[in-house]
């Protein structure tokens, strides 16, 4: 058995105080990158004037499932393929965000939606998207339709 196709990544956090009079704080992923193993293995602050802190998150895997091809297919055929990012926020204080997960498939990003978890995207590199493109050509098969049109919906020629 094969093993499955992985990518590493590099997700970049940030948060910024006070951007509204509603709000304390607001968190974002500022980026996805690929990680060759520059960004060393630990989680680091890279920058904290009071007002905006960014935190670099490297080492994040991204695997290919075989199961997972329809997400993906869904994915592609979105007018902006992207990367999805689970975050959550760790209850310090000052609070910190730090990302969970990072995966290219609508239906997992769907289920994690459907579950609550925090999900952002941003826009896959152009290699990567030509990938995961040749991933779900491979791999992704439509299911067939199961339910056929009752024959009083059919045309006497057709019957």
């Amino acid at each position: 058995m094969s093993e499955r196709p992985r990518l590493t990544v590099a997700v970049l956090m940030e948060r910024r105080r006070q951007p509204s009079q509603w709000e304390d704080w607001r968190f974002r992923v500022a980026e996805v990158t690929l990680d060759a193993g520059g960004f060393g293995s630990e989680p680091r602050l890279l920058r904290d004037d009071g007002d905006t802190a960014q935190w670099l998150y490297p080492g994040l895997q991204v695997a290919l499932y075989r199961d997972e091809a329809e997400g993906y297919y869904l994915n592609l055929s979105t007018g902006q393929p992207v990367w999805f990012v689970m975050w959550r926020v760790d209850e310090t204080e000052p609070p910190v965000p730090r990302p969970e997960l990072v995966t290219v498939s609508y239906n997992e990003a769907g289920r994690l939606l459907d579950a609550q978890e925090r999900v952002d995207n941003l826009p896959l590199p152009d290699d990567v998207r030509a990938g995961l493109q040749a991933y779900a050509d491979e791999h992704y098969r439509p299911e067939p339709k199961r339910r056929q049109r009752p024959a009083s919906f059919r045309t006497p020629e057709q019957r």
